[in-house]
């Protein structure tokens, strides 16, 4: 059985921002953007992204426009931010830092 999150206090989203340099806060959606070198570099990070995605219950939306990746993410069974959120960003950042993806400009 699947347990609901709870949403994060806004200590907890100040504090998790902190630890997510390349992540901002839109209203009650986290994002990012992240560039690669290459189109099937981009592409390889969303099929990398979507396993972990699976693992954690815990589904992105992203855009892929050649060679960068939008993403964002937000709990809907919550109306905003959870801890479940902020575990996807960190995995997501690490795939993109293992993939070489440059830092946000």
């Amino acid at each position: 059985m699947k347990m609901t999150p709870m949403r994060a206090t806004e200590s907890e989203v100040v504090a998790a921002l902190a630890r997510l340099p390349q992540w901002r806060r839109e209203g009650e959606v986290l994002s990012a953007t992240f560039r690669f070198a290459r189109f099937r570099d981009a592409v390889q990070f969303t099929t990398e992204v979507a396993e972990v995605a699976e693992e954690l219950d815990h589904h992105p939306e992203w855009r892929v426009a050649y060679r960068v990746v939008d993403v964002s993410m937000t709990t809907h069974d919550v109306g905003g931010l959870s801890a479940l959120d902020f575990q996807l960003a960190e995995r997501v950042a690490a795939l993109a830092a293992a993939l070489g993806a440059a830092p946000p400009s």
